[in-house]
Protein backbone atom coordinates (compact mmCIF):
# COMPACT_ATOMS: atom_id res chain seq x y z
CA UNK A 1 0.00 0.00 0.00
CA UNK A 2 1.13 3.43 -0.77
CA UNK A 3 1.86 5.23 2.29
CA UNK A 4 1.53 8.85 0.52
CA UNK A 5 -2.47 7.87 -0.18
CA UNK A 6 -3.32 6.42 3.72
CA UNK A 7 -5.86 8.90 5.60
CA UNK A 8 -3.85 11.15 7.77
CA UNK A 9 -5.49 11.27 11.84
CA UNK A 10 -8.87 13.23 12.07
CA UNK A 11 -9.12 13.52 8.17
CA UNK A 12 -12.39 12.73 6.52
CA UNK A 13 -15.92 13.51 6.71
CA UNK A 14 -17.01 15.07 9.93
CA UNK A 15 -19.67 13.29 12.50
CA UNK A 16 -22.84 15.07 12.84
CA UNK A 17 -21.93 15.66 16.40
CA UNK A 18 -19.07 17.40 15.90
CA UNK A 19 -20.57 19.66 13.10
CA UNK A 20 -24.02 20.20 14.35
CA UNK A 21 -23.10 20.74 18.49
CA UNK A 22 -26.91 20.99 18.77
CA UNK A 23 -28.43 18.00 17.61
CA UNK A 24 -27.87 15.55 20.30
CA UNK A 25 -29.89 18.27 22.23
CA UNK A 26 -32.61 18.94 19.76
CA UNK A 27 -32.99 15.05 19.72
CA UNK A 28 -33.17 14.25 23.26
CA UNK A 29 -35.73 16.90 23.77
CA UNK A 30 -37.71 15.22 20.79
CA UNK A 31 -37.61 11.83 22.60
CA UNK A 32 -37.89 13.25 26.23
CA UNK A 33 -40.37 16.27 25.42
CA UNK A 34 -42.62 15.89 28.65
CA UNK A 35 -39.13 16.05 31.14
CA UNK A 36 -35.84 17.20 29.02
CA UNK A 37 -37.89 19.52 26.78
CA UNK A 38 -41.00 21.77 26.06
CA UNK A 39 -44.07 19.73 26.90
CA UNK A 40 -45.92 21.50 23.70
CA UNK A 41 -43.77 19.64 21.38
CA UNK A 42 -45.08 18.55 18.09
CA UNK A 43 -44.07 14.97 19.08
CA UNK A 44 -46.03 14.74 22.44
CA UNK A 45 -48.37 13.10 20.89
CA UNK A 46 -47.23 11.71 17.94
CA UNK A 47 -45.81 8.34 17.43
CA UNK A 48 -41.54 8.94 17.27
CA UNK A 49 -40.67 7.06 14.25
CA UNK A 50 -37.25 7.42 12.99
CA UNK A 51 -38.66 8.96 9.94
CA UNK A 52 -40.76 11.69 11.81
CA UNK A 53 -37.93 12.20 14.26
CA UNK A 54 -35.56 13.25 11.17
CA UNK A 55 -38.77 15.54 9.88
CA UNK A 56 -38.92 16.96 13.01
CA UNK A 57 -34.84 17.59 13.31
CA UNK A 58 -34.65 18.85 9.60
CA UNK A 59 -37.95 21.08 10.28
CA UNK A 60 -35.44 22.56 13.46
CA UNK A 61 -31.96 23.24 10.63
CA UNK A 62 -30.28 20.00 10.68
CA UNK A 63 -29.16 18.12 6.83
CA UNK A 64 -30.00 14.02 9.02
CA UNK A 65 -31.65 10.87 7.90
CA UNK A 66 -33.81 8.56 9.55
CA UNK A 67 -30.72 6.29 9.96
CA UNK A 68 -28.41 8.00 11.05
CA UNK A 69 -31.36 9.61 13.56
CA UNK A 70 -31.38 5.65 14.81
CA UNK A 71 -27.44 5.75 14.72
CA UNK A 72 -27.30 8.31 17.46
CA UNK A 73 -30.65 6.95 19.49
CA UNK A 74 -28.36 3.93 19.81
CA UNK A 75 -25.35 5.61 20.62
CA UNK A 76 -27.10 7.97 23.48
CA UNK A 77 -28.40 4.53 25.02
CA UNK A 78 -31.93 4.67 24.34
CA UNK A 79 -33.67 1.28 22.64
CA UNK A 80 -36.92 0.16 21.60
CA UNK A 81 -39.37 -0.37 24.82
CA UNK A 82 -42.70 -1.37 25.49
CA UNK A 83 -44.53 -0.09 28.12
CA UNK A 84 -43.82 -1.84 32.05
CA UNK A 85 -46.72 -2.22 34.62
CA UNK A 86 -44.56 -1.22 37.45
CA UNK A 87 -46.59 1.98 39.36
CA UNK A 88 -49.03 0.50 41.99
CA UNK A 89 -50.31 4.18 42.90
CA UNK A 90 -50.42 5.41 46.58
CA UNK A 91 -48.93 3.05 49.24
CA UNK A 92 -51.41 2.29 51.97
CA UNK A 93 -49.88 3.27 55.58
CA UNK A 94 -50.18 -0.38 56.68
CA UNK A 95 -49.59 -2.29 53.34
CA UNK A 96 -46.82 -4.32 54.74
CA UNK A 97 -48.69 -4.93 58.35
CA UNK A 98 -51.92 -6.17 56.60
CA UNK A 99 -49.52 -8.61 54.97
CA UNK A 100 -47.43 -9.72 57.71
CA UNK A 101 -51.02 -10.35 59.08
CA UNK A 102 -52.60 -12.38 56.11
CA UNK A 103 -48.93 -14.33 56.50
CA UNK A 104 -49.31 -15.28 60.43
CA UNK A 105 -52.93 -16.31 59.63
CA UNK A 106 -52.35 -18.50 56.91
CA UNK A 107 -49.66 -20.53 58.93
CA UNK A 108 -51.78 -20.36 62.08
CA UNK A 109 -54.75 -22.24 59.67
CA UNK A 110 -52.51 -24.39 57.94
CA UNK A 111 -51.31 -25.27 61.42
CA UNK A 112 -54.42 -26.26 62.24
CA UNK A 113 -55.04 -28.44 58.95
CA UNK A 114 -57.77 -26.50 57.63
CA UNK A 115 -58.17 -25.02 54.23
CA UNK A 116 -56.58 -21.87 52.93
CA UNK A 117 -57.46 -20.65 49.54
CA UNK A 118 -56.90 -17.69 47.33
CA UNK A 119 -59.44 -16.43 45.06
CA UNK A 120 -59.77 -14.13 41.94
CA UNK A 121 -60.81 -13.51 38.17
CA UNK A 122 -59.03 -14.07 35.63
CA UNK A 123 -58.67 -11.79 32.86
CA UNK A 124 -62.04 -12.23 30.79
CA UNK A 125 -61.95 -14.07 27.23
CA UNK A 126 -63.63 -13.32 24.04
CA UNK A 127 -64.70 -16.88 22.18
CA UNK A 128 -63.59 -17.44 19.03
CA UNK A 129 -61.42 -17.72 16.29
CA UNK A 130 -58.92 -14.32 17.52
CA UNK A 131 -55.34 -13.98 17.66
CA UNK A 132 -54.37 -15.20 21.29
CA UNK A 133 -50.54 -14.21 22.38
CA UNK A 134 -47.25 -16.45 22.47
CA UNK A 135 -46.52 -18.65 20.06
CA UNK A 136 -46.34 -22.30 19.65
CA UNK A 137 -44.83 -25.41 16.89
CA UNK A 138 -46.45 -25.73 13.66
CA UNK A 139 -44.93 -26.60 10.45
CA UNK A 140 -42.92 -23.65 8.90
CA UNK A 141 -44.64 -21.44 7.04
CA UNK A 142 -47.82 -22.49 8.51
CA UNK A 143 -48.93 -20.15 11.22
CA UNK A 144 -52.54 -20.36 12.72
CA UNK A 145 -55.02 -17.65 10.75
CA UNK A 146 -57.39 -15.54 12.91
CA UNK A 147 -59.42 -13.04 12.72
CA UNK A 148 -58.09 -9.60 11.46
CA UNK A 149 -60.21 -7.58 14.22
CA UNK A 150 -61.30 -8.91 17.77
CA UNK A 151 -65.16 -8.27 17.96
CA UNK A 152 -67.34 -10.22 20.05
CA UNK A 153 -69.25 -12.68 18.27
CA UNK A 154 -72.44 -12.50 19.56
CA UNK A 155 -72.98 -16.32 19.39
CA UNK A 156 -70.05 -17.29 21.29
CA UNK A 157 -70.07 -14.48 23.74
CA UNK A 158 -67.19 -14.57 26.05
CA UNK A 159 -65.59 -16.30 28.80
CA UNK A 160 -65.27 -15.38 32.85
CA UNK A 161 -62.58 -17.81 34.61
CA UNK A 162 -63.10 -16.97 38.32
CA UNK A 163 -60.34 -19.35 40.14
CA UNK A 164 -60.03 -20.62 43.89
CA UNK A 165 -56.33 -22.06 44.45
CA UNK A 166 -55.71 -24.12 47.18
CA UNK A 167 -52.40 -23.02 48.83
CA UNK A 168 -51.60 -26.45 51.02
CA UNK A 169 -52.41 -28.47 48.15
CA UNK A 170 -51.26 -26.92 45.35
CA UNK A 171 -54.56 -27.35 43.18
CA UNK A 172 -56.76 -25.15 41.13
CA UNK A 173 -59.97 -25.34 40.38
CA UNK A 174 -61.40 -22.32 37.99
CA UNK A 175 -65.46 -21.72 36.69
CA UNK A 176 -65.63 -20.33 33.36
CA UNK A 177 -68.93 -18.43 33.48
CA UNK A 178 -70.62 -17.11 30.28
CA UNK A 179 -73.33 -13.76 31.80
CA UNK A 180 -71.36 -11.25 34.03
CA UNK A 181 -68.40 -10.96 36.81
CA UNK A 182 -70.59 -10.52 40.03
CA UNK A 183 -70.33 -11.64 43.66
CA UNK A 184 -73.08 -14.16 43.19
CA UNK A 185 -70.69 -15.51 40.74
CA UNK A 186 -67.60 -15.66 42.84
CA UNK A 187 -69.16 -16.88 45.90
CA UNK A 188 -70.32 -19.93 43.59
CA UNK A 189 -67.34 -20.66 41.90
CA UNK A 190 -66.11 -21.30 45.81
CA UNK A 191 -69.29 -23.44 46.31
CA UNK A 192 -68.61 -25.79 43.94
CA UNK A 193 -64.91 -25.95 45.08
CA UNK A 194 -65.86 -26.91 48.76
CA UNK A 195 -68.47 -29.30 46.99
CA UNK A 196 -66.51 -30.79 44.18
CA UNK A 197 -63.00 -31.03 46.09
CA UNK A 198 -62.63 -28.72 49.00
CA UNK A 199 -64.72 -31.17 51.55
CA UNK A 200 -63.34 -34.10 50.13
CA UNK A 201 -59.71 -33.51 50.81
CA UNK A 202 -60.93 -31.55 53.94
CA UNK A 203 -63.42 -33.84 56.05
CA UNK A 204 -62.90 -32.40 59.48
CA UNK A 205 -63.08 -28.89 58.51
CA UNK A 206 -64.62 -26.29 60.68
CA UNK A 207 -62.82 -23.09 59.56
CA UNK A 208 -62.30 -21.58 55.97
CA UNK A 209 -59.74 -18.78 55.21
CA UNK A 210 -59.91 -16.49 51.97
CA UNK A 211 -57.14 -14.08 50.64
CA UNK A 212 -58.29 -12.26 48.22
CA UNK A 213 -58.00 -8.81 46.18
CA UNK A 214 -59.71 -5.35 47.61
CA UNK A 215 -61.98 -4.49 44.19
CA UNK A 216 -64.04 -6.43 41.90
CA UNK A 217 -66.58 -9.16 42.31
CA UNK A 218 -64.75 -10.15 45.65
CA UNK A 219 -64.02 -6.52 46.88
CA UNK A 220 -63.35 -5.64 50.95
CA UNK A 221 -66.91 -2.81 50.47
CA UNK A 222 -68.90 -5.59 48.36
CA UNK A 223 -71.60 -5.80 50.21
CA UNK A 224 -73.25 -8.61 48.00
CA UNK A 225 -70.03 -10.70 48.13
CA UNK A 226 -70.60 -11.13 51.81
CA UNK A 227 -74.45 -11.65 51.87
CA UNK A 228 -73.28 -14.59 49.46
CA UNK A 229 -70.72 -15.72 51.90
CA UNK A 230 -73.21 -15.80 54.34
CA UNK A 231 -75.20 -18.20 52.25
CA UNK A 232 -72.27 -20.33 52.11
CA UNK A 233 -71.44 -20.59 55.38
CA UNK A 234 -74.32 -21.63 56.56
CA UNK A 235 -74.92 -24.14 53.95
CA UNK A 236 -71.00 -25.38 54.64
CA UNK A 237 -71.54 -25.19 58.44
CA UNK A 238 -68.15 -23.36 57.62
CA UNK A 239 -67.04 -20.20 59.66
CA UNK A 240 -65.77 -18.36 56.44
CA UNK A 241 -62.99 -16.22 57.27
CA UNK A 242 -61.40 -13.30 54.18
CA UNK A 243 -58.56 -11.54 54.38
CA UNK A 244 -58.14 -8.51 51.85
CA UNK A 245 -54.92 -8.12 50.23
CA UNK A 246 -53.77 -3.91 50.71
CA UNK A 247 -55.40 -1.59 48.05
CA UNK A 248 -53.15 -1.83 44.86
CA UNK A 249 -51.41 -4.78 45.46
CA UNK A 250 -53.63 -7.44 43.58
CA UNK A 251 -50.39 -8.77 41.70
CA UNK A 252 -49.01 -10.04 44.91
CA UNK A 253 -52.44 -12.72 45.27
CA UNK A 254 -50.98 -16.18 44.87
CA UNK A 255 -53.60 -17.20 42.49
CA UNK A 256 -51.77 -14.79 40.33
CA UNK A 257 -48.39 -17.00 39.72
CA UNK A 258 -49.34 -20.01 41.11
CA UNK A 259 -51.80 -20.63 38.67
CA UNK A 260 -52.88 -18.18 36.24
CA UNK A 261 -49.80 -17.61 35.08
CA UNK A 262 -49.77 -21.02 33.90
CA UNK A 263 -52.69 -21.28 32.49
CA UNK A 264 -51.45 -18.43 30.85
CA UNK A 265 -48.71 -20.13 29.35
CA UNK A 266 -50.91 -23.27 28.52
CA UNK A 267 -52.36 -21.59 25.90
CA UNK A 268 -50.39 -18.75 24.58
CA UNK A 269 -50.68 -18.89 20.93
CA UNK A 270 -53.80 -21.12 20.34
CA UNK A 271 -56.99 -19.22 19.72
CA UNK A 272 -59.54 -19.75 22.00
CA UNK A 273 -62.21 -21.41 19.40
CA UNK A 274 -64.80 -22.76 22.18
CA UNK A 275 -66.16 -22.77 25.69
CA UNK A 276 -64.93 -25.96 25.55
CA UNK A 277 -61.47 -25.35 24.41
CA UNK A 278 -61.17 -22.80 27.26
CA UNK A 279 -62.33 -25.56 30.17
CA UNK A 280 -59.99 -28.09 28.24
CA UNK A 281 -56.90 -25.79 27.75
CA UNK A 282 -57.46 -24.63 31.72
CA UNK A 283 -57.87 -27.98 32.72
CA UNK A 284 -54.64 -29.28 31.20
CA UNK A 285 -52.60 -26.81 32.91
CA UNK A 286 -49.68 -28.60 34.98
CA UNK A 287 -46.01 -28.11 36.52
CA UNK A 288 -43.30 -29.68 37.80
CA UNK A 289 -43.91 -29.12 40.94
CA UNK A 290 -47.39 -30.99 40.84
CA UNK A 291 -50.35 -28.12 39.92
CA UNK A 292 -53.41 -29.86 38.84
CA UNK A 293 -56.16 -27.94 38.23
CA UNK A 294 -59.78 -29.18 37.73
CA UNK A 295 -62.42 -27.01 35.13
CA UNK A 296 -65.58 -26.67 34.70
CA UNK A 297 -68.27 -24.18 32.41
CA UNK A 298 -70.75 -22.55 34.99
CA UNK A 299 -73.78 -21.96 32.58
CA UNK A 300 -75.76 -19.84 35.45
CA UNK A 301 -77.27 -16.73 34.99
CA UNK A 302 -75.87 -13.60 37.07
CA UNK A 303 -77.52 -10.82 36.76
CA UNK A 304 -75.84 -7.51 37.69
CA UNK A 305 -77.55 -4.12 39.70
CA UNK A 306 -78.49 -6.70 42.68
CA UNK A 307 -78.75 -4.67 45.68
CA UNK A 308 -78.35 -5.36 49.50
CA UNK A 309 -80.20 -3.44 52.34
CA UNK A 310 -79.08 -2.37 55.29
CA UNK A 311 -81.42 -4.59 56.62
CA UNK A 312 -80.32 -7.38 55.30
CA UNK A 313 -76.76 -6.23 55.92
CA UNK A 314 -77.73 -6.07 59.78
CA UNK A 315 -78.70 -9.89 59.97
CA UNK A 316 -75.23 -11.10 58.90
CA UNK A 317 -73.69 -13.32 61.38
CA UNK A 318 -70.41 -11.53 61.08
CA UNK A 319 -67.18 -10.48 63.70
CA UNK A 320 -64.70 -7.99 62.26
CA UNK A 321 -61.10 -8.21 63.57
CA UNK A 322 -59.82 -5.24 65.85
CA UNK A 323 -56.83 -4.71 63.04
CA UNK A 324 -58.44 -3.44 59.94
CA UNK A 325 -62.13 -5.02 60.26
CA UNK A 326 -63.03 -3.67 56.95
CA UNK A 327 -59.96 -5.96 55.49
CA UNK A 328 -60.80 -8.52 57.92
CA UNK A 329 -63.57 -10.65 58.85
CA UNK A 330 -64.98 -14.02 59.84
CA UNK A 331 -68.62 -15.21 58.49
CA UNK A 332 -70.01 -17.73 60.89
CA UNK A 333 -72.99 -19.47 59.87
CA UNK A 334 -76.38 -18.63 61.13
CA UNK A 335 -77.02 -19.36 64.58
CA UNK A 336 -73.61 -20.05 65.57
CA UNK A 337 -72.04 -17.07 68.00
CA UNK A 338 -68.92 -15.96 67.34
CA UNK A 339 -66.21 -16.66 69.19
Amino acid sequence: MDASKCRRPGGGRKSHAQTEPRLAADLDSLVEPATRGDPESPLRWTCKSLRVLAKQLQAMGHDISYPTVGTLLRQAGYSLQANQKAREGKQHPDRNAQFEYIYAEIQRQQSAGQPVISVDTKKKELVGNFKNGGREWRPQGKPQRVKVHDFLIPTKGKAIPYGVYDLTRNAGWVSVGIDHDTEAFAVNSIRRWWRTMGRRVYPRARTLLITADSGGSNGARTRLWKWELQKLATESGLSISVRHLPPGTSKWNKIEHRLFSFISKNWRGRPLTSLAVIVNLIAAARTRTGLRVRCELDPGRYPEGAKISDTQMSRLNIARERFHGDWNYTIHPEGRKPR
